[in-house]
């Protein structure tokens, strides 16, 4: 791993946009090409999931931009580019995109996460134990807001339309207004 951080900037700079590059035009292009088939296989479904619907939405909304943006996100990224290929974006638009989105991506770890890792290196080696106590925090903090935010959301749900004011049921099925309900 130490080799890794040796490197010069440059080198790390264009080794970081080549990965990135090759995984988002192989999701691409993944995704290009079962778009025609999928609809006929049980993995249909995996295009109309929670994820596939977000990214279908920016893609129709922001276009190439929704690409170039979801480099700057965590766990929509492939999702918007499988997505892309998938809605068969023109590569006229798509490449650009992708060009630009993996700069930013490549730069933004080549000066920051490798720096993280160095950082992170350098205090494994000082004290493994304020490694793990920092790790553990990490991990404790990402849990917690991960708790907080589908809390919130579930909250959010369930305020939708207060119980009292649900229409009732019989026991066929039908809806039966409150006032012909007998106490």
């Amino acid at each position: 791993m130490d080799q890794i951080l040796d490197l010069p900037f440059e080198a790390a700079l264009a080794a970081l946009f080549g990965v990135v590059m090759l995984r988002v035009n192989a999701t691409y292009w993944i995704g290009r090409s079962a778009a025609a088939g999928v609809e006929r296989t049980r993995f249909a479904a995996a295009l109309k999931g929670p994820q596939a619907a977000k990214a279908q939405v920016l893609i129709q909304r922001l276009g190439p931009y929704a690409v170039v943006l979801t480099f700057l996100t965590i766990g929509l990224q492939t999702a918007v580019n499988f997505a892309a290929g998938a809605a068969r974006m023109p590569l006229r638009r798509y490449l650009p995109a992708a060009i630009a989105g993996s700069a930013i991506w490549a730069f933004v770890y080549a000066t920051i996460g490798l720096a993280a890792i160095d950082a992170w290196l350098t205090v494994m080696a000082a004290s493994p134990l304020s490694a793990l106590i920092l790790a553990l925090a990490l991990v404790g903090t990402v849990l917690g807001a991960v708790v907080w935010r589908r809390r919130r959301a579930a909250e959010a749900r369930g305020q939708g339309i207060p119980e009292q004011a649900k229409p009732e049921q019989d026991l066929r099925g039908d809806t039966v207004a409150p006032e012909d309900t007998v106490v």
